[in-house]
């Protein structure tokens, strides 16, 4: 290890049960900050050093992974996909005194009490997925299915979509998914709150093979409908109403830019994981210079109130009166075909 480094740990799901696109765009992210940022002559001199490790979509790896990071010097840990994955490597991080810049897990309660240790950039669920029922509603949809697997996410989803579209009248059942789940619909939508790739996959096939749910239009609040592994597996058909993704209609010139080499990286187009990752190391760069280049440096630059990021998708900045973590608010958010 070259001591004059400063090391930043990542995660990401890069193996099943992990949504792997997730992951690989996550990864892409990561890793062009990093190089651009080494490029420009490091944080204060200094090159970063990246720590990656692959979550596999599960809590206690996450957990795992956290540790070491602390064991291996990182100042702070960026990223991670799943919800559920990152609850549980922002309750370690808070116990250990890592800060955490959670680049795309939406989950509200992503920690269990209030905490200046973990940034977010992506939006919280109760927000963007309140965008997503007033999009249903503006569309005209008076009767939504929604079909959970009843877990930390996928049920805090379920509330935030029943609530809200139950207040501007629409008609919601909720489904917990089985094996008999089709027969239970009733609605001219259907919402997909399930893990992926399967249930969904088999779900989104058996609605499409039953003659009595012709017409039924299938949604995905998760976005994952904007990774190109969904359309191979399922089809056209997979999800045929728009889905959340956290971009604004039209880039700033940074960007733009990234979005060039991302693709470049990918070789094909980036999704806002891939921007929601670059944005965190980002972030973390700035908390170092602003708050000093070790742990405690990287915690009270986040929670400086003056903190701002040129990201790539809008200047970042936190607040803490959204949440129980320090919340940019809000990334852009808007509904996509």
């Amino acid at each position: 290890m070259n001591h004059r480094t400063i090391r930043v740990g990542a995660l990401a799901p890069l193996s099943r049960p992990g949504f792997l696109e997730a992951g690989r765009h996550i990864r892409a992210g990561v890793e062009l900050a990093v190089t651009e940022i080494n490029e420009a002559g490091g944080v204060d001199g200094r090159p970063l050093e990246l720590l990656l490790r692959d979550t596999a979509g599960t809590p206690a790896r996450a957990a795992d992974a956290v540790r070491a990071f602390v064991d291996e010097g990182a100042v702070a840990v960026v990223g991670e996909y799943h919800s559920v994955v990152a609850h549980a490597a922002a309750g370690v991080a808070v116990e250990v005194g890592l800060p955490f810049v959670c680049s795309s897990a939406v989950l509200d309660a992503v920690v269990d009490a209030p905490t200046d240790m973990v940034a977010r950039i992506a939006p919280a669920q109760s927000y963007c997925w309140r965008v997503y029922a007033d999009f249903l509603v503006a569309a005209g949809y008076r009767e939504v299915a929604l079909v959970v697997q009843p877990d930390l996410y996928w049920s805090s989803g379920a509330r935030v979509l029943k609530a809200s579209l139950a207040e501007r009248g629409v008609a919601v059942s909720v489904v917990e998914f089985d094996a008999w789940v089709v027969d239970a619909l009733v609605a001219d939508v259907v919402l997909l709150l399930v893990g992926y790739p399967e249930p969904a996959v088999s779900l989104v096939k058996a609605v499409r093979a039953d003659p009595r749910l012709a017409g039924v239009r299938i949604g995905d609040p998760a976005g994952r409908v904007e990774f190109p592994e969904w359309a191979g597996l399922v089809g056209e058909a997979g999800a045929d109403i728009p889905f959340l993704r956290y971009m604004p209609p039209e880039l700033p010139p940074l960007g733009v830019r990234v979005a060039e080499g991302l693709a470049g990286l990918l070789g094909e187009r980036p999704s806002f994981v891939a921007f929601e990752g670059y944005d965190a190391v980002q972030v973390v760069a700035e908390a170092l210079r602003v708050g000093g280049l070790d742990r405690r440096g990287a915690a009270a630059g986040l929670g400086s109130p003056g903190l701002r990021v040129a990201g790539t998708r809008g200047t970042i900045g936190f607040s803490r009166d959204v949440g129980d973590v320090l919340q940019w608010a809000w990334p852009p958010v808007h509904v996509a075909a």
